[in-house]
């Protein structure tokens, strides 16, 4: 059986065709689900408001199916990738057999399962970072056994191409500003910075990046929840006379209120980041109108699915949405391409994060930003080829680390 099989691609009608493709689409099956945790270092430390990061632990997430095709995902492996594997194994039991075009029902029941059914906890925010990767690997199963790109299978492509800010790397103010000069040459519109490490670092940190990009781009600055709402407020008003685009996340997540406090009296667009993790916390943002921007990804909402209704509620609620990027790899690029593609109120400052690697685990399609831009990737599935072998120094690198 062919891989576009499914949906009969030949013209000419045949019942028996029909027939076959009807059937095709009945019994495939998946057969196996394989977690292998990775390690891939970053080209340089990463500093932010919370410490220093060599690298990105993730979780290669593989769906099988018996028709021969395998789909790719993958999770964020901390805090500790065993302890996701140990309950991707057992989501393991409960897909196996099934049809991956049950994707969402398939995820709605392991959520019940795992963390409603016995009444003891409901954890949308661990079940997104754990479901995230799963989710992937079924759509790159339906786009592959289609051929189609995953942004096809749901309706089509809004945009040509996804536009990125400039993420400006360093540790001193002299480093991130050397950098921010770097990427404006580049082509970047946005340039984002880090700060939350002390009021007097911070002032030197914006100061020489703006001074570094001059006064026609523009400037975005992330705290990472490291202010509390007085802090915010003044570093906010000290901070403004730099022309600041928006504040990421001044304040502490699980309080939308200290954010919209916030956010009523400042004179600089507040975003909202780790705030948001659900329909329902994108619901309640846009409620207590704590934000005028939302910056989300796959992996707090849970995948595809999830990230495109959180992009509708806000765009009911006229607010524009995003792209967050965590410590992965071009998987996760990919997958979070085909989705934003496919959304009206996509920002033109997005973030993605594996440009930061040494090296990725897909051969293909280059992901270096093209004058601040990606283009929209093709199919099928979720348009990514793995390198085989960087995959294994990956493997590789995770067994030798004392996160093993």
């Amino acid at each position: 059986m062919s891989m576009g099989a499914r949906f009969c691609p030949d013209k000419t009608f045949n019942p028996r065709k029909l027939l076959i493709c009807i059937k095709s689409k009945a019994t495939m099956k998946i057969t196996k689900l394989v977690c292998t945790p990775l390690l891939v270092p970053n080209k340089v430390p990463y500093h932010w408001a919370h410490g220093v990061i060599m690298g990105a632990t993730v979780i290669l997430v593989e769906v099988q199916t018996d028709e021969g095709i395998s789909g790719y995902g993958e999770c964020i492996g901390t805090p500790s990738a065993e302890a996701i594997c140990c309950y991707l194994k057992l989501a393991e039991k409960m897909i196996v057999g099934h049809d991956p075009f049950e994707n969402a029902r398939l995820l709605r029941e392991i959520y019940h399962r795992f963390f409603q059914a016995h009444g003891n906890c409901s954890a949308p925010r661990y079940a997104g970072m754990l479901l995230a990767g799963l989710e992937m690997a079924l759509w790159d199963v339906m786009g592959k056994s289609t051929d189609k790109a995953v942004h096809e299978l749901l309706g089509g492509a809004l945009h040509d191409k996804i536009s990125y800010f400039g993420f400006v790397q360093g540790e001193t103010p002299d480093e991130l500003a050397a950098h921010a000069r770097i990427l404006c040459d580049e082509g970047c519109e946005v340039i984002y910075a880090k700060v939350g490490r002390g009021d007097k670092l911070d002032y030197e940190i914006v100061k020489s990046i703006r001074d570094a990009i001059g006064n026609e781009k523009r400037l975005r600055i992330d705290p990472n929840e490291h202010w509390d709402p007085q802090t915010a407020v003044r570093m906010i008003a000290k901070l403004s006379q730099f022309d600041i685009d928006f504040v990421e996340q001044p304040s502490h997540c699980e309080s939308i209120s200290a954010l919209a406090q916030i956010h009523a009296g400042s004179p600089v667009s507040i975003s909202a980041d780790q705030a948001v993790f659900t329909p329902f916390d994108t619901y309640d943002v846009c409620r207590e109108k704590a934000a005028d921007i939302i910056v989300l990804g796959l992996h707090e909402t849970g995948g595809i699915s999830r990230f495109r209704q959180c992009a509708g509620i806000a765009e009911a609620a006229g607010l524009n949405i995003c792209i967050h990027g965590l410590h992965e790899t071009g998987i996760t690029t990919c997958a979070m391409i085909q989705a934003a593609s496919t959304i009206p109120n996509i920002d033109d400052g997005n973030q993605y994060m594996n440009h930061l690697l040494a090296w990725d685990i897909i051969d293909s399609p280059n992901l270096e930003l093209q004058k601040g831009k990606l283009p929209i990737v093709s199919g099928p599935g979720l348009g990514f080829s793995l390198n085989v072998d960087a995959v294994e120094a990956a493997k590789q690198a995770f067994l030798e680390s004392d996160q093993s």
